[in-house]
């Protein structure tokens, strides 16, 4: 009988190992506008808006299994998904406004990650269907960063990533006023982790130079290349492939030392 209960258990074992449960998968939220959006998620995007990218749209590819390992302050399992859910023209206030931020709570879960990039929009005083002031951007922030907590979720600020100007005497000076400071007085206040990724590109585009990121990272388009652009385009906002994957380098590596 003995043998008999041994020979049970092994196969108890044996079951065990051959149907091991599903590892856990990290998703990784993204929220904000136009420069972390994923184009490609919109129809005809070949013929209506490329060669346009947000950094958002590029950053799975950062997380390989070696790519994961680099990150493992943040990340705890064998597995990322990146959610891309920012889009153009949203501020702090908008994004919440639409329940797009009412979508990603309902589905968050513990250990996920949510990255928050605003301010391009907040600061357009011009345009008062977006715009927030510093206090209102501040209070929309704390909203954001309090309510991933509330759901076991890990929050990353980051200041918006800068515009291609203004440049004096070959380097880049930041465009966004007082929202970047705003973004680390939240960080510091509420003790959230933070990526400065207004200084990072400045930093970054400065060392390439105006000429180069011009042309190379940003919207600026010649005629009769893209079909979505027939007359080209003057755009230092927007980025091309290149500009976003260089952008999205740079929140990769701040990720690393987080």
């Amino acid at each position: 009988m003995n043998g008999k209960i041994k020979i049970a258990a092994l196969l108890l074992v044996f079951a065990f190992c051959a149907f091991k449960p599903f590892k856990k998968v990290t998703t990784i939220y993204l929220i904000g506008d136009s420069t972390v959006a994923n184009y490609q998620l919109e129809s005809d995007y070949l013929q209506k808006r490329h060669p346009v990218h947000g950094w958002g749209q590029v950053f799975q590819s950062f997380f390989t299994k070696a790519g994961i390992k680099e990150v493992r302050n943040l990340i705890k399992t064998d597995s990322v998904v990146v959610d891309d859910r920012a889009k153009g023209g949203r501020s702090t206030r908008t994004f919440f406004q639409e329940g797009r931020w009412r979508e990603i709570y309902n589905r968050l879960q513990k250990g996920d990650l949510v990255m928050i990039q605003f301010g391009h929009n907040d600061g357009a005083v011009d345009k008062t269907e977006r715009y927030v002031n510093i206090e209102g951007y501040k209070e929309f922030l704390r909203l954001y960063v309090n309510q991933t907590r509330e759901k076991g979720g890990t929050p990353i600020l980051l200041t918006p990533v800068n515009r291609n100007y203004p440049w004096k005497d070959g380097k880049l000076s930041n465009v966004h006023g007082e929202y970047p400071e705003a973004v680390k007085e939240i960080a510091k206040e509420l003790n959230v982790k933070l990526i400065d990724l207004t200084q990072l590109s400045i930093d970054a585009f400065t060392e390439k130079g105006q000429e180069y990121v011009t042309k190379t990272y940003f919207m600026n388009l010649e005629k009769g290349v893209y079909q979505a652009y027939p007359d080209g385009q003057k755009d230092n906002t927007h980025f091309q492939k290149a500009g976003a994957q260089a952008v999205a380098q740079l929140v990769f590596n701040a990720m690393k030392g987080l």
